[in-house]
Protein backbone atom coordinates (compact mmCIF):
# COMPACT_ATOMS: atom_id res chain seq x y z
CA UNK A 1 0.00 0.00 0.00
CA UNK A 2 1.38 3.38 -0.89
CA UNK A 3 0.83 6.77 0.35
CA UNK A 4 -1.54 7.51 -2.79
CA UNK A 5 -3.60 4.69 -1.76
CA UNK A 6 -4.24 5.55 1.77
CA UNK A 7 -6.19 7.65 3.69
CA UNK A 8 -5.78 8.43 8.18
CA UNK A 9 -8.81 9.37 9.69
CA UNK A 10 -8.41 10.79 12.70
CA UNK A 11 -10.65 11.88 16.11
CA UNK A 12 -9.29 13.72 19.02
CA UNK A 13 -10.47 13.75 22.36
CA UNK A 14 -9.46 16.96 23.99
CA UNK A 15 -9.56 19.02 27.58
CA UNK A 16 -11.72 22.07 25.30
CA UNK A 17 -11.75 23.38 22.09
CA UNK A 18 -9.11 26.57 22.01
CA UNK A 19 -5.60 25.35 21.66
CA UNK A 20 -3.12 26.45 23.75
CA UNK A 21 -5.60 26.96 26.72
CA UNK A 22 -6.49 23.48 26.14
CA UNK A 23 -4.61 20.10 24.21
CA UNK A 24 -5.09 16.95 23.31
CA UNK A 25 -5.63 13.44 26.00
CA UNK A 26 -6.63 11.31 23.44
CA UNK A 27 -5.84 10.70 19.64
CA UNK A 28 -7.52 7.56 17.60
CA UNK A 29 -7.16 6.65 14.02
CA UNK A 30 -8.09 4.53 11.14
CA UNK A 31 -6.71 3.94 7.53
CA UNK A 32 -9.05 4.10 4.54
CA UNK A 33 -7.46 2.34 1.67
CA UNK A 34 -7.60 2.27 -2.22
CA UNK A 35 -8.23 -1.99 -3.10
CA UNK A 36 -6.71 -3.24 -6.68
CA UNK A 37 -10.64 -3.11 -7.74
CA UNK A 38 -10.87 0.84 -7.64
CA UNK A 39 -13.25 0.32 -4.50
CA UNK A 40 -11.96 2.04 -1.23
CA UNK A 41 -12.11 0.22 1.94
CA UNK A 42 -10.93 0.17 5.98
CA UNK A 43 -7.99 -1.59 6.83
CA UNK A 44 -6.78 -3.17 9.50
CA UNK A 45 -4.55 -0.13 10.48
CA UNK A 46 -6.13 1.25 13.26
CA UNK A 47 -5.87 2.58 17.15
CA UNK A 48 -5.56 4.74 19.92
CA UNK A 49 -3.56 6.26 22.47
CA UNK A 50 -3.72 8.24 25.28
CA UNK A 51 -1.82 11.74 25.15
CA UNK A 52 -0.56 13.99 28.60
CA UNK A 53 -2.50 17.02 28.07
CA UNK A 54 -0.48 18.93 30.74
CA UNK A 55 -2.86 20.25 32.97
CA UNK A 56 -5.67 18.90 34.75
CA UNK A 57 -9.39 17.42 32.12
CA UNK A 58 -12.16 19.76 33.16
CA UNK A 59 -15.09 17.83 34.84
CA UNK A 60 -17.14 19.26 31.92
CA UNK A 61 -15.12 17.07 29.37
CA UNK A 62 -14.51 14.25 31.35
CA UNK A 63 -18.54 14.25 31.21
CA UNK A 64 -18.42 13.65 27.70
CA UNK A 65 -15.41 11.81 27.06
CA UNK A 66 -14.92 10.00 30.46
CA UNK A 67 -11.35 10.23 30.14
CA UNK A 68 -9.69 10.91 34.07
CA UNK A 69 -6.21 12.55 35.11
CA UNK A 70 -5.38 9.38 36.11
CA UNK A 71 -5.50 7.48 32.86
CA UNK A 72 -3.36 9.96 30.86
CA UNK A 73 -0.80 10.26 33.82
CA UNK A 74 2.52 9.34 32.64
CA UNK A 75 1.59 9.14 28.51
CA UNK A 76 3.60 10.95 26.35
CA UNK A 77 2.77 14.67 25.14
CA UNK A 78 1.35 15.68 21.84
CA UNK A 79 4.28 17.43 20.66
CA UNK A 80 5.79 13.77 20.85
CA UNK A 81 3.23 11.23 19.68
CA UNK A 82 1.71 13.72 16.48
CA UNK A 83 4.12 13.36 13.88
CA UNK A 84 4.41 9.37 14.09
CA UNK A 85 0.64 8.97 13.81
CA UNK A 86 -0.29 12.06 11.83
CA UNK A 87 2.72 11.48 9.16
CA UNK A 88 2.80 7.30 9.27
CA UNK A 89 5.89 5.91 7.66
CA UNK A 90 4.06 4.56 4.66
CA UNK A 91 2.53 7.52 3.89
CA UNK A 92 -1.18 9.00 3.37
CA UNK A 93 -2.06 10.86 0.81
CA UNK A 94 -4.52 13.09 3.35
CA UNK A 95 -5.94 13.21 6.54
CA UNK A 96 -9.75 12.90 7.27
CA UNK A 97 -11.91 14.00 10.00
CA UNK A 98 -15.51 14.93 11.04
CA UNK A 99 -15.84 18.61 11.37
CA UNK A 100 -12.12 18.63 10.32
CA UNK A 101 -11.62 22.25 11.70
CA UNK A 102 -11.88 21.25 14.71
CA UNK A 103 -8.30 18.51 14.62
CA UNK A 104 -6.49 20.74 12.43
CA UNK A 105 -6.47 22.79 15.59
CA UNK A 106 -4.41 20.79 17.05
CA UNK A 107 -2.98 19.10 14.19
CA UNK A 108 -0.91 21.76 12.62
CA UNK A 109 0.43 21.63 9.37
CA UNK A 110 4.26 21.24 11.27
CA UNK A 111 3.13 18.44 12.91
CA UNK A 112 0.94 16.94 9.79
CA UNK A 113 3.72 17.75 7.65
CA UNK A 114 1.02 20.15 5.91
CA UNK A 115 -1.11 17.16 5.19
CA UNK A 116 -4.32 18.10 2.74
CA UNK A 117 -7.72 17.52 4.69
CA UNK A 118 -11.31 15.63 4.05
CA UNK A 119 -13.86 17.19 6.06
CA UNK A 120 -16.54 14.32 6.00
CA UNK A 121 -18.81 16.44 7.56
CA UNK A 122 -18.70 18.91 4.63
CA UNK A 123 -18.96 16.22 2.24
CA UNK A 124 -21.90 15.15 3.91
CA UNK A 125 -23.98 18.00 3.57
CA UNK A 126 -23.21 17.81 -0.28
CA UNK A 127 -24.08 13.47 -0.83
CA UNK A 128 -26.49 13.45 1.57
CA UNK A 129 -28.70 16.94 1.83
CA UNK A 130 -31.62 14.87 2.87
CA UNK A 131 -29.87 14.17 6.66
CA UNK A 132 -31.93 14.78 9.47
CA UNK A 133 -28.64 15.97 10.85
CA UNK A 134 -24.89 15.85 10.04
CA UNK A 135 -22.98 15.15 13.02
CA UNK A 136 -21.05 11.95 13.08
CA UNK A 137 -23.24 9.24 15.32
CA UNK A 138 -26.86 10.52 13.79
CA UNK A 139 -25.69 9.89 10.24
CA UNK A 140 -24.42 6.81 11.71
CA UNK A 141 -27.81 5.39 12.16
CA UNK A 142 -29.74 7.12 9.66
CA UNK A 143 -27.26 5.78 6.83
CA UNK A 144 -26.44 2.36 8.89
CA UNK A 145 -22.94 1.77 6.25
CA UNK A 146 -22.15 -1.48 5.50
CA UNK A 147 -19.64 -3.74 7.28
CA UNK A 148 -19.93 -1.12 10.41
CA UNK A 149 -19.21 -3.49 13.95
CA UNK A 150 -21.53 -1.89 16.02
CA UNK A 151 -19.37 -2.20 19.78
CA UNK A 152 -16.52 -1.22 17.92
CA UNK A 153 -17.59 1.82 16.98
CA UNK A 154 -18.78 2.11 20.81
CA UNK A 155 -18.63 4.19 23.46
CA UNK A 156 -19.37 7.38 21.40
CA UNK A 157 -17.16 10.24 22.10
CA UNK A 158 -13.77 8.32 22.49
CA UNK A 159 -10.84 8.40 19.41
CA UNK A 160 -10.44 5.73 18.27
CA UNK A 161 -14.54 4.36 18.11
CA UNK A 162 -15.41 7.69 16.32
CA UNK A 163 -12.67 7.60 13.83
CA UNK A 164 -14.02 4.13 13.08
CA UNK A 165 -17.51 5.60 12.22
CA UNK A 166 -16.42 8.72 10.61
CA UNK A 167 -14.21 6.30 8.44
CA UNK A 168 -17.48 4.49 7.21
CA UNK A 169 -18.59 7.41 6.02
CA UNK A 170 -15.36 8.64 4.38
CA UNK A 171 -15.05 5.12 2.95
CA UNK A 172 -18.80 5.53 1.08
CA UNK A 173 -18.14 9.18 0.10
CA UNK A 174 -14.99 8.20 -1.62
CA UNK A 175 -16.73 5.34 -3.64
CA UNK A 176 -19.48 8.01 -4.36
CA UNK A 177 -17.56 10.91 -5.33
CA UNK A 178 -13.56 10.49 -5.30
CA UNK A 179 -11.24 11.58 -3.29
CA UNK A 180 -10.42 14.94 -5.97
CA UNK A 181 -14.01 16.04 -5.16
CA UNK A 182 -13.39 15.74 -1.45
CA UNK A 183 -10.76 17.76 -0.91
CA UNK A 184 -12.13 19.93 -3.32
CA UNK A 185 -15.41 20.21 -1.05
CA UNK A 186 -13.37 20.16 1.81
CA UNK A 187 -11.61 23.45 1.03
CA UNK A 188 -14.70 25.48 0.87
CA UNK A 189 -17.32 26.23 3.56
CA UNK A 190 -20.02 24.02 4.62
CA UNK A 191 -22.92 23.84 2.02
CA UNK A 192 -25.67 23.38 4.52
CA UNK A 193 -29.06 21.80 2.69
CA UNK A 194 -30.91 23.79 5.28
CA UNK A 195 -31.09 26.82 7.14
CA UNK A 196 -29.58 26.18 10.46
CA UNK A 197 -31.20 28.47 12.63
CA UNK A 198 -33.87 31.38 13.53
CA UNK A 199 -37.54 31.94 11.96
CA UNK A 200 -36.96 30.01 8.92
CA UNK A 201 -34.43 26.94 10.62
CA UNK A 202 -35.10 23.58 8.72
CA UNK A 203 -35.99 25.36 5.57
CA UNK A 204 -34.33 23.89 2.26
CA UNK A 205 -32.85 27.26 1.17
CA UNK A 206 -35.08 27.05 -2.36
CA UNK A 207 -38.26 27.36 -0.16
CA UNK A 208 -37.13 30.64 0.81
CA UNK A 209 -38.34 33.88 -1.34
CA UNK A 210 -35.27 36.07 -2.76
CA UNK A 211 -35.95 38.47 0.44
CA UNK A 212 -35.57 35.97 3.03
CA UNK A 213 -32.31 34.87 1.00
CA UNK A 214 -30.97 37.82 0.53
CA UNK A 215 -30.19 38.81 4.04
CA UNK A 216 -28.71 35.33 4.90
CA UNK A 217 -25.99 36.37 2.22
CA UNK A 218 -24.56 38.42 4.86
CA UNK A 219 -24.83 36.12 8.03
CA UNK A 220 -21.93 36.13 10.44
CA UNK A 221 -21.56 32.30 10.15
CA UNK A 222 -19.38 31.50 6.90
CA UNK A 223 -21.38 28.40 6.09
CA UNK A 224 -24.42 30.01 6.26
CA UNK A 225 -23.39 33.03 3.85
CA UNK A 226 -21.78 30.66 1.91
CA UNK A 227 -24.93 28.16 1.08
CA UNK A 228 -27.25 31.17 0.92
CA UNK A 229 -25.25 32.87 -2.10
CA UNK A 230 -24.72 29.27 -3.13
CA UNK A 231 -28.84 29.80 -3.81
CA UNK A 232 -28.74 33.09 -5.37
CA UNK A 233 -26.19 31.63 -7.88
CA UNK A 234 -28.62 29.15 -8.72
CA UNK A 235 -31.34 31.21 -9.50
CA UNK A 236 -29.93 33.70 -11.07
CA UNK A 237 -27.54 31.38 -13.20
CA UNK A 238 -24.33 32.39 -12.43
CA UNK A 239 -20.93 30.16 -12.15
CA UNK A 240 -19.13 30.51 -9.28
CA UNK A 241 -15.28 30.22 -9.62
CA UNK A 242 -15.24 26.44 -8.15
CA UNK A 243 -17.47 25.48 -11.00
CA UNK A 244 -19.71 24.37 -7.69
CA UNK A 245 -23.22 26.06 -8.71
CA UNK A 246 -24.61 23.78 -11.37
CA UNK A 247 -23.66 20.32 -9.08
CA UNK A 248 -25.85 21.79 -6.24
CA UNK A 249 -28.49 22.87 -8.39
CA UNK A 250 -28.56 19.16 -8.50
CA UNK A 251 -28.42 18.21 -5.16
CA UNK A 252 -30.29 20.95 -3.84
Amino acid sequence: MTATTRIRVIDLETTGSSPPAHAVCEVGWQNVVLRDDGHWSLDADHGARFVNPGRCIPPVTMAVHHIMDDDVKGAPFWQEVAPSILRPEAGAVALAAHRASFEQRFCTPKLSGNAKWICTWKCALRLWPDSPSFSNQVLRYWRMPDGLDQPKGLPVHRAFPDAYVTAHHLRDQLNEAGLEQLLAWSAEPGLLPRVPYGADRGRYWGELDDEALGRYTSDRNEDVRFSAQKEVENRTGAISPTGAGPVQGRLL
